[in-house]
């Protein structure tokens, strides 16, 4: 395929049809290109190259005055870089303010180019105004250093980088510093991590706005027009251009590529164009694959940029704002001193000699917290040592010492691990660790890579040591700071997700290689053992709190079972707390601390006791009682009233609520005037660390899936629901909610909530619809529906695991199907994974017993029917 040169278009093809063919033509051609896999770089370039040529013979076609007038590319386009929806901004440089007979030709000219669809930016300004207007904004003066003559007055450009260039212009440590704040300012945004979901391929940290700030500062004060220029003047060593321009061309094939897809200009990677993208640049593979092997070879894409791009900034910091004076050094030993509060080697070369000393110099970081990171000049010694090691660091006796120093050494938590990672120091150091740098998974619950992810778990253990996050944390703060050996909880951390990527089971992959390494690097058996238990068992107290009935005693005694003496699970609770925090700031809530308090103090109750004694049910129950009979009789009620109105209660809602909830809740069930009217209660004080919404009246059908159907549709999120009826057929249903902010709700919500409840009551079944709209990012992910039943001992009881798209109104169809099919709900525990709900329900016959095998078949395939349906729709 080809395509005609713009300069040799005649007058007769200026049409605009004729243009738009022509520009339809090019971009057909480049779109064969990329997908041949030809050069990214003569792409963009090749692309900016046709529009100048567009536009100079646009230009000609309009016989602008050359003498007074100049077309000028600025910004990106100045560089020479376009990609297929690139902003081509574009300045008219005027030697004179234009008359009005000028001014209809420049607006004619501009209009023909939005015509064609061009996403052209402009301004029409002399000299002095870009001098004026550059003095004042930033951005302006940037775009004017890229300036580039497409055709025109080369006098008056020549004017005008005279100006550009003069120091009085923009002086070079004031740029430097508001490109410094620009940049930090960017970063802020993207709460200062390559690690986004969907993240922006020019501004996320790392990404090609980082590249370009290194070369406007250079170009600024060192007159470096390119990377290849900063190399030659010194400014990069040839490692660093070589890496700077293979990351640049990466990130450019991913933006061609996925400009290539969108209809307007976009640089975010969302959801909807990652699978498109990673086809296009020709990933493959079965699933969510192709999308998980281009994410990670993108997130190691801006770590490398992100790495490169502070070093450099810490060197051109000290030759632009300290004339390349340099404090005076602080002596820590032979090998490492510190300077303005940055540790470096002493010795040429130290790293490549004698690996190991690399540990040491985080082992100093550790030992002192005023040390803020790494010195410029020692962080390319470092990346030299890098590349010229032929083993990892693990394999070195010398080596296995030191990690294990920082392991167990009281203040690594606080900077050096991260600073490990950041630096690559541990994929150095570890071979699994490598794997897990920049692996994603393509999902919404996890938010940060593997890597990214196992780093601030460590920095979320580290917490625990300050009282001061007591309130949020308050097991993990009592017990972090007693465990005997909180190596092994740190070396459990850095292993849990290890094995992720790699096909099989992670928890077991990383059990075995945590074993390994533990004994590799002396550890004794025991502690080996307890740190492989921990790596193949971190996700089983967030799984049995979130997903198994902890009220049952049977599920108490399984848990305890498997974890077998306290130190254990006190190890755990602190595992499982920062894992739950470290995988998604929007996780951890309330709810989840209430639910793993009371798995941890009811095993340890069991531990204490004995599991040979499993707790007595009866004991329980007449504890609850006995307490919420107090409280009853501290508001006027009689024994007998008590009595009365307890006769009609089953033994199980003694069991499975609290003695205040069991107070509050038969005391407006005594004074309630209206029987046979629906009581709906809104807990004022938090319950389990949720708003408990009580809800009483005769039963009905499908009153669970009317409750939630309502609630879903005033975007409540239910997380636990106890439904009991009456010996007399009356329900007394407990809902646990909470908002879309994992809060409680406000109080002033209360009365419409009642009132809402009551009305759909009222109106009886829910329809099976949505009651809200799909969220936008919902609908890039698919997730086969499961319904499993799991085994119990109880023949009255059946509980049913299910996972499925947490869409709105999943939890009525899931409530309805069970009354379409005359099975009662019994209790429900919501679990939310992202665009995962991950359910356990339990429920029983009309005749208290267990469902039989074909029922349960029946079920499932209902159940699967009916949210495919939903799914649909």
């Amino acid at each position: 395929m080809s395509f005609q040169s713009p300069s040799t278009l005649t007058d007769d093809q200026l049409s605009i049809s004729q243009l738009k063919n022509q520009l339809d033509q090019f971009a057909e051609y480049q779109n064969t290109l990329f997908a041949q896999r030809h050069s990214v770089s003569e792409l963009v370039f090749g692309r900016s190259h046709y529009m100048d040529e567009l536009l100079q013979r646009l230009w000609k076609k309009y016989q602008f005055d050359d003498d007074k007038m100049g077309l000028i590319a600025v910004g990106g386009y100045g560089r020479g870089e376009l990609h297929p929806l690139s902003d081509i901004d574009i300045l008219i440089l005027c030697k004179n303010k234009i008359s009005p007979e000028i001014q209809t030709k420049v607006s004619d000219f501009i209009t023909l180019l939005w015509d064609l669809r061009l996403e052209v930016g402009h301004a029409v300004r002399t000299v002095n105004e870009c001098s004026d207007i550059g003095r004042e904004d930033l951005t302006v003066a940037t775009n004017l250093q890229e300036a580039r003559l497409l055709t025109g007055s080369s006098d008056l450009f020549y004017q005008l980088k005279l100006v550009i260039l003069s120091e009085s212009f923009w002086p070079t440590e004031a740029f430097f510093r508001a490109k410094i704040q620009e940049q930090s300012e960017r970063h802020a945004r993207y709460h200062d991590t390559t690690y986004n979901l969907e993240p922006d391929i020019k501004s996320t940290p790392g990404g090609l706005r980082d590249i370009h700030t290194l070369g406007w500062i250079a170009r600024r004060h060192f007159g470096a027009t390119s990377l290849l220029e900063m190399s030659n003047n010194g400014f990069l060593t040839d490692a660093e251009y070589r890496e700077l321009t293979e990351c640049q061309d990466f990130l450019w094939r991913v933006r061609f590529a996925l400009h290539m897809e969108l209809k307007r200009y976009d640089n975010r990677l969302t959801f909807a164009y990652q699978a498109p993208v990673a086809e296009r640049l020709g990933f493959s593979g079965e699933g969510n694959f192709p999308v998980e092997t281009m994410m990670k070879e993108f997130y190691r894409t801006l770590r490398r940029v992100a790495e490169l791009n502070r070093m450099l900034i810490k060197l051109f910091d000290q030759a632009i704002l300290n004339d390349g004076e340099e404090f005076d050094p602080e002596i820590i030993n032979d090998e490492f001193q510190k300077r303005d509060n940055l540790i470096e080697v002493r010795i040429p070369h130290l790293f490549q000699d004698k690996p190991e000393t690399i540990l040491d110099m985080y082992i100093q970081i550790a030992n002192d917290s005023t040390i803020d990171g790494v010195a410029p000049t020692t962080m390319r010694e470092l990346r030299t040592a890098r590349r010229h090691l032929n083993t990892f660091l693990c394999t070195i006796p010398a080596a296995r010492d030191k990690f294990l120093e920082l392991v167990r050494h009281p203040n690594s938590l606080n900077k050096a691990f991260s600073l490990m990672h950041q630096h690559g120091v541990l994929a150095t150091y570890l071979p699994q660790w490598s794997h897990i740098v920049g692996q994603m998974q393509f999902d919404l619950f996890h938010v940060y890579t593997v890597d990214e992810h196992s780093i601030r778990l460590l920095k979320h253990i580290n917490r625990f040591s300050d009282p001061g996050n007591q309130p949020k944390h308050p097991i993990c703060c009592e017990v972090f700071p007693r465990l005997q050996k909180r190596e092994i909880l740190i070396l459990a951390a850095i292993f849990h997700d290890i094995g992720k990527g790699r096909g099989g089971d992670h928890s077991e992959i990383g059990a075995v290689e945590a074993y390994d390494f533990c004994i590799d690097h002396g550890l004794s058996k025991p502690e080996a053992k307890q740190v492989s238990w921990l790596v193949k068992n971190h996700l089983l107290m967030s799984v049995t709190a979130q997903r198994r009935d902890i009220y049952d005693p049977e599920v108490i005694f399984e848990f305890a079972k498997i974890v077998r003496d306290e130190e254990y699970l006190e190890s755990l609770v602190c595992l499982t707390v920062a894992d739950i925090c470290a995988t998604n700031p929007e996780l951890w809530n309330s709810w989840k601390r209430t639910l793993l308090a009371e798995l941890f103090y009811s095993t340890q109750r069991a531990m204490r006791r004995g599991l040979e004694n499993p707790v007595d049910v009866r004991e329980r129950i007449r504890h609850n009682k006995h307490l919420s009979s107090a409280l009853l009789r501290k508001e006027g009620f009689t024994t007998r009233e008590i009595d009365v109105i307890w006769q009609r209660f089953k033994a199980d809602y003694f069991l499975r609520h609290t003695h205040n909830q069991i107070a509050w809740q038969c005391s407006h069930i005594l004074n309630n005037p209206a029987p046979d009217t629906p009581m709906v209660l809104v807990s004022k004080k938090a319950t389990r660390g949720g708003t408990e919404i009580f809800v009483y009246c005769k039963d009905q059908h499908a009153l669970f899936a009317t409750v939630v159907a309502e609630l879903d549709r005033r975007g409540f999120n239910v997380h636990d629901a106890q439904i009991m009826t009456s010996k007399d057929g009356f329900v007394l249903d407990t809902f646990i909610v909470l908002d879309q902010n994992g809060d409680t709700i406000d109080e002033e919500r209360h009365d419409s909530i009642i009132k809402n409840i009551r009305n759909a009551l009222a109106k009886g079944t829910p329809s099976l619809h949505k009651t809200r709209r799909t969220p936008s990012q919902l609908q890039h992910f698919t997730v086969k529906t499961q319904v499993d039943f799991l085994p119990t001992k109880s023949k009255k009881r059946t509980p049913l695991e299910f996972v499925a798209l947490d869409m709105p109104g999943l939890l009525a169809t899931v409530g309805a199907t069970f009354a379409e099919m005359g099975y009662s709900l019994l209790a429900a525990k919501i679990t939310t994974m992202g665009e995962r709900a991950e359910d356990l329900f339990i429920i029983t016959t009309k005749n208290n017993r267990q469902l039989s095998e074909e029922e349960q078949t029946e079920l499932r395939e209902k159940l699967t029917e009916h949210v495919d349906e939903l799914v649909r729709n």
